[in-house]
């Protein structure tokens, strides 16, 4: 009772408390090893959750949507190595015989995308066309685009891919399933991650994520994090928007005070999100994107 006391206070553990989830993005941290990985877990009747540590990020993962149908296999974004998405291939295999038809590219990053390949040619890949002259010469399969929305009758099951508007890049898709009320979420949404927001359109992704609010999924399933249980996922996704919110109008504080961006992250109150995984790598750019937004620097 002491310890999750402990990790209450330090804001590791849920509200509650009841849950005993230690609220951390890095895997050592939630007390994992890389031999606990992949992992794959059933949150409907044929869809699925892929994670797997990405090398590039070490103590993080790369999460995957897979909706499995008796017409084919549709996988929400990539790995960030042809190895790690032929961890997934086979992780596919042991859930169904069908093969994958669709791959949507929701980040443009290499994190995501860098294994692309090794889905091979068979595969469409469906990607904003913000995101496609970035990731287009990484696939050997067709390109699809979609501008603002793309439903897809996958078998009996309704796949919306969806753009809710910019966040983490100026391309971001989410894939819904409004039937099992599943939403994927690319980057929009990572759990317990400090916002990565050097390409990112601040105020924007605010009202992207109000957008997927709007869906009222059961489900929010982040690109990186750990998948949590629906009730986690759902109380992190707010968290991360206050978080987003908390960077901007700190930003918005300091610039307004004149505080040079070099000092914004010494003047700037994050508590208790500066907390999160990777705050003091990502902390500095998410101010200064801040800074670029006021400045009216963001196409």
């Amino acid at each position: 009772m002491r310890i999750a006391a402990l990790l209450l206070a330090a804001g590791l553990l849920g509200q509650s408390g009841a849950d005993h989830v230690v609220r951390t993005a890095d895997v050592n941290v939630r007390g994992l090893t890389a031999a606990d990985f992949p992992r794959v877990q059933r949150l409907a009747t044929n869809v699925y959750t892929f994670e797997q540590i990405d090398p590039t990020k070490r103590t993080v993962t790369v999460n995957n949507l897979i909706v499995v149908s008796d017409a084919g296999v549709l996988v929400a974004e990539g790995q960030g190595t042809e190895a790690n998405v032929r961890r997934l291939q086979a992780a596919i295999r042991t859930l169904t015989a069908q093969p994958i038809r669709y791959v949507v590219v929701g980040s443009e990053h290499g994190d995501h995308t860098g294994g692309d390949a090794a889905f091979g040619s068979a595969v469409t890949f469906l990607v904003h066309p913000k995101s496609k002259p970035a990731v287009e010469r990484r696939l050997e399969g067709p390109v699809e685009t979609v501008g603002e929305k793309r439903v897809l009758q996958l078998g009996g099951t309704e796949v919306d891919v969806l753009f809710l508007g910019r966040a983490h890049t100026g391309g971001d898709l989410e894939v819904y399933l409004p039937r099992e009320r599943v939403l994927f979420m690319s980057e929009v949404f990572s759990n317990r991650i400090f916002p990565s927001m050097a390409n990112g359109y601040p105020s924007e992704w605010i009202e992207t994520l109000k957008k997927a609010e709007a869906l009222q999924p059961a489900w929010f399933v982040p690109a990186h994090g750990f998948v949590d249980s629906a009730a986690i996922l759902t109380e992190e996704e707010h968290n991360y928007r206050a978080a987003i919110d908390r960077v901007v109008s700190e930003g918005r504080r300091l610039h307004d005070r004149g505080v040079g961006v070099e000092n914004a992250p010494a003047s700037a109150v994050l508590e208790p999100f500066d907390a999160w995984t990777r705050a003091g790598n990502n902390a500095f750019q998410a101010l200064e994107r801040v800074y670029v937004e006021l400045d009216g620097g963001l196409k």
